[in-house]
């Protein structure tokens, strides 16, 4: 069994998912517009180009993703995309690039269990938390 965040954003898809494996250095699998799909019949016209379904994979681990038509759109809520590493000084880039022109909640810094953990919401509304263990995970 695999239990993997999905994604919704609001049609910033691919340009998040982009961003997201620069970041993390991951490979995107699949970016699936909705034209071409049986799907773009069920879209408006303008939103045909818009992500059906986008699947990163980092370090064997997946994200997946689409752009929710806009009555459908939910503001993320309740729930944090968790990154987990030994390294804290990776940890603390990827935070700072999640951090560009997003929103952070707790600043990356050394805690009682970790060498560095901070969370943030990034530009795209994504909430990240990304944690850099004592001992090694």
């Amino acid at each position: 069994m695999q239990i993997n965040p999905y994604l919704s954003f609001n049609g910033n898809c691919e340009e998040a998912f982009k961003f997201y494996e620069k970041t993390l250095g991951g490979r995107i699998e699949a970016m699936i517009p909705h034209e071409g799909t049986p799907a773009a019949d069920f879209v408006p016209g303008d939103w045909r180009a818009k992500i059906m379904h986008a699947r990163l994979v980092v370090d064997g681990e997946a994200i997946m993703g689409s752009d929710s038509p806009p009555q459908y759109q939910q503001k993320p809520a309740g729930f944090s995309v968790s990154i987990n590493l030994n390294d804290a000084a990776k940890g603390k880039g990827i935070f700072e690039a999640l951090s560009e022109g997003g929103e952070i909640k707790m600043p990356f810094q050394e805690t009682f269990w970790a060498k560095g953990f901070g969370m943030v919401v990034d530009r795209f509304g994504t909430p990240w938390m990304v944690n850099c263990e004592q001992k090694a995970v």
